[in-house]
């Protein structure tokens, strides 16, 4: 008996050959993958890893370019280089210090704003210098930090506080004459000033000044003789004795200026037995009751004669980075607060009203629950912000004054000099590029690695 044979079934052939196309599906999908990511490969390679690559192999070399090799000299010499280290220095205060400021006030704003019904305009406000670059907020602090309290706003508001309570000398810089007969007064430069022993009755003393500013004159009347004197009072005249072509000195003659507020003290054996005040004419009167009949000594305190308060020196060599810090605290507090806003929004409100309910404060509340619970978006505010100080240049290129950057100098600034900004030596700017990355990858691997923990959860 013939056996019939049927023909394969068509679907065989495909069935045998699905395992070899599976086979081959991973492998075309990952060539695909790989030409989709080619082109991001290039920039990540053009970008990242080639600087990265060259500037490791010219900090190997001299500041002549590739043609001497110095081997790891660059980096033992910015080791020893004291700008460096200072710029070391400063960066390790701004890695301590800005982020933590930022972080800090942006948390509180971020907490304070969230019961009011304006907190949506003050976010607004306190975020509005994130949208400003670098240099103009440069520029804006640098007016804001002027030494002219005209100009700089900081110092306008410290020279107003001061002079709240500390009134302002009447005649800074006045002092008697050196030599000649119009020098009653002796002391040091600045005061105080103390003249010859006087008696009651020996008539008018003449307190007589030079050296007086022109603009403290303004107003000024014609300095006068005291026209009756109490019997046994000690009476005198403060002026300029000073008039332009001529006079005679220690006598007050046509057209010298009384010099009105300035403090006359009465001194016996050391001590201060009574006080006057030079009036508008430049007359005083320090009464009888007071001084006795012995003599006395007439001395001028120095107080009239100080220097006018001129603010603080913010841009000065020992102010001039913590005053940048505040600049750039003013511009990341916006950032933090705004993260920490979102994060704070989605903590449950059922934890924080039992926490009250049980009888919790609201300082226990905020410390206890809050805060807690926020730890994940203050780690990424934190990392995020200490990145960003660690490559910190424009703030202190433009803010710092030529005299004073090299103390507000970090690491970006002087890695900018040292190869381009004067000192042409691109090895060991190179060096400093090295360095600064070095410093900067723990923080990113350790901001990686909390990324992956947070995603794995």
């Amino acid at each position: 008996m013939a056996q019939t044979l049927s023909p394969p079934s068509p679907a065989a052939p495909a069935a045998a050959g699905a395992p070899a196309r599976r086979a081959r599906t991973p492998r075309g999908r990952k060539w695909i993958a790989a030409f989709f990511l080619l082109p991001a490969l290039i920039l990540l390679g053009a970008l990242v890893v080639y600087p990265i690559v060259w500037s490791v192999i010219r900090s190997l070399f001299g500041p002549d370019g590739f043609t001497h090799f110095v081997g790891l000299s660059n980096y033992t010499d910015i080791f020893t280089d004291h700008q460096t280290l200072v710029a070391l220095k400063n960066n390790a205060i701004w890695v301590v210090v800005a982020p933590v400021a930022a972080t800090g006030l942006g948390l509180i704003f971020a907490v304070l704003t969230e019961r009011i019904r304006w907190g949506t305009a003050f976010k607004l406000v306190v975020f509005m210098p994130m949208a400003i670059s670098m240099l103009a907020a440069g520029i804006i602090f640098r007016l804001v930090y002027d030494q002219d309290p005209g100009k700089g706003v900081a110092n306008a508001v410290t020279t107003g506080v001061h002079d709240t309570f500390f009134k302002a000398s009447a005649y800074p810089g006045a002092h008697p004459r050196v030599a000649g007969p119009g020098s009653t007064l002796t002391g040091p430069v600045g005061g105080p000033y103390t003249g010859k022993p006087v008696s009651p009755g020996d008539g008018p003393a003449a307190v007589a000044l030079v050296g007086v500013q022109p603009s403290t004159l303004t107003g000024a009347t014609q300095a006068a003789v005291p026209g009756s004197c109490p019997s046994g009072a000690l009476c005198g005249t403060v002026w300029l004795d000073f008039q332009p072509g001529g006079g005679t000195p220690g006598k007050i003659d046509r057209g010298e200026k009384a010099l009105a507020d300035v403090r006359v003290e009465a001194v016996r054996d050391g001590r201060v037995i009574a006080t006057a005040t030079a009036s508008k004419d430049g007359t005083f009167v320090l009464p009888a009751d007071r001084i006795g009949t012995s003599p006395i000594q007439l001395r001028l305190p120095a107080t009239n004669f100080t220097a006018q308060y001129a603010g603080v020196n913010w841009l000065g060599p020992t102010l001039v980075t913590w005053s940048i810090i505040g600049a750039y605290v003013w511009m990341w507090t916006g950032f933090a607060m705004v993260l920490i806003a979102a994060g704070l929004a989605g903590i449950p409100r059922e934890l924080l009203e039992a926490a009250r309910v049980d009888g919790a404060r609201e300082w226990q509340v905020f410390r206890r629950i809050t805060v807690p619970l926020l730890a994940p978006v203050l780690g990424v505010v934190l990392v995020t912000l200490v990145i960003n100080v660690l490559k910190i240049f424009d703030l202190v290129y433009v803010i710092a004054p030529g005299a004073s950057q090299q103390d507000a100098n970090v690491l970006a600034l002087q890695l900018y000099l040292s190869s381009f900004g004067g000192g042409n030596d691109q090895g060991t700017g190179s060096a400093l590029a090295v360095l600064l990355l070095a410093l900067v990858a723990p923080v990113m691997f350790l901001n990686i690695k909390r990324f992956r923990k947070e995603k794995s959860r």
